[in-house]
């Protein structure tokens, strides 16, 4: 993604443009850092939709939403994303039409404001989760539910002008278990070597099936070019959710969390093979008394910020020194922490907003966003969306653009 290396300090003195795709005609928006979009689904069977939210703790808004677009009942919008410019919003979805672009504007308070949801042409591509946008006008979706077959899976492949379904990646564990994709979740592309990754998580029922797998695939012939074991042995059903191609100025490695292994892997790019080497466990979770590891984040400091949830918490690592994988500090969010968006106070304070939340799964859904101070550790504030809205966040995104220096 073109502009996933990024300072997010940087998104303070650059307003973020909204613009209708089809329009030439921007608007600027004033300086709001403490704005997020969400994506939400109702717990008191209404329409799921998006929402935008003021998460200073030290606003007199503080968790007030300003506004939000419903989208269906049973759409169940799942992760935000921004193109290469900045300017066009889009959202997968797990149910309705699976993939859409946002229009946005500003209300007269100078806040963005969510227009209308256009859903994008998946064909037969189901249940929408990681996109990944390249340099070279294309995107990438991982769709875990893929043609709807027990063993499905697929990459979608789109024109990021048009947004035109252009290929689907796909390939059969059946006809060659070396190599194949199954129930795609994470995605993530390392430009320079060609490559893509993608990991094996979960039927999208989540009791049909279950991967321990990331698939390589060559981003110009599409080709699977390898499927790795991402666990304690082929038998370990650890469910790979995220994948993180490091690159540019990072060591060249690939890092793999486990959902259900609850662990962080790593694979180191063979500059020989043109390949990554297989993975090993780095960090083991139980040990620590952790479990379902989810996202990865590296902030401005270049720090990897990873989330468990269960009990609920972020490891901060150092990863000037990979292979080893370094723990500088524990945060403590709530159970279910899973994405994060990285911002200033009004103060000044560096924070990272966790939006807490898995699937609705009972143990892991508290259905909260925790603020808490990078320095201190402290938890700044809460707000519980649940009580206060009848909806839990599905996902978290700046208004402002990523709200990160490097995601997937």
């Amino acid at each position: 993604m073109k502009h996933n290396i990024k300072y997010w300090g940087l998104l303070v003195l650059f307003p973020i443009i909204f613009a209708n795709c089809d329009s030439d005609n921007h608007q600027t928006l004033p300086s709001r850092e403490s704005i997020f979009f969400i994506d939400y689904r109702s717990v008191e069977g209404k329409s799921d939709g998006m929402a935008v939210i003021e998460l200073d703790p030290e606003s007199v808004n503080f968790g007030k939403i300003k506004n939000k677009l419903e989208m269906g009942v049973g759409t169940l919008p799942h992760h935000i994303y921004y193109d290469n410019t900045e300017k066009k919003l889009y959202t997968t979805a797990l149910g309705g039409n699976y993939l859409y672009q946002i229009t946005t504007a500003v209300d007269n308070d100078g806040y963005p404001l969510l227009v209308s949801a256009t859903p994008i042409n998946t064909g037969t591509n189901t249940v929408a989760e990681n996109i990944f946008f390249t340099t070279d006008n294309r995107f990438f979706v991982t769709f875990m539910g893929g043609d709807g077959s027990l063993k499905g899976g697929s990459v979608g492949v789109f024109n990021a002008s048009t947004n035109q379904l252009l290929h689907t990646i796909s390939g059969s564990q059946d006809a060659d278990p070396s190599k194949y994709i199954m129930y795609p979740h994470g995605i993530s592309i390392n430009e320079s070597r060609n490559l893509m990754m993608v990991t094996s998580t979960i039927h999208p029922d989540l009791t049909s099936g279950v991967g321990n797998t990331t698939s390589l695939i060559d981003l110009t012939t599409y080709d699977i070019l390898k499927t790795y074991t991402v666990a304690d042995s082929p038998t370990d059903m650890s469910a790979p959710v995220e994948v993180l191609l490091l690159r540019g100025e990072f060591p060249q490695y690939a890092l793999a969390t486990t959902m259900l292994g609850g662990d962080i892997w790593i694979a180191p790019y063979n500059e020989t093979t043109h390949q990554y080497d297989e993975f090993t466990k780095i960090f083991d979770g139980a040990s620590h008394g952790l479990g379902w590891t989810l996202e990865m984040y590296i902030d401005n400091t270049k720090k990897l910020y990873v989330s468990f949830a269960d009990p609920g918490k972020v490891l901060v690592f150092d990863i000037s020194n990979l292979p080893n994988l370094n723990l500088v500090k524990t945060l403590n969010a709530d159970k279910g922490a899973h994405h994060m968006s990285f911002f200033k106070t009004k103060s000044g304070k560096s924070v990272v907003a966790v939006q807490n939340n898995l699937l609705d799964i009972p143990g892991i859904n508290s259905g909260t966003i925790s603020i808490i101070d990078l320095q201190t550790g402290a938890t700044l504030g809460t707000v519980d969306l649940r009580s206060q809205y009848g909806i839990i966040a599905e996902s978290i995104e700046s208004t402002r653009g990523p709200g990160f220096y490097l995601h997937h």
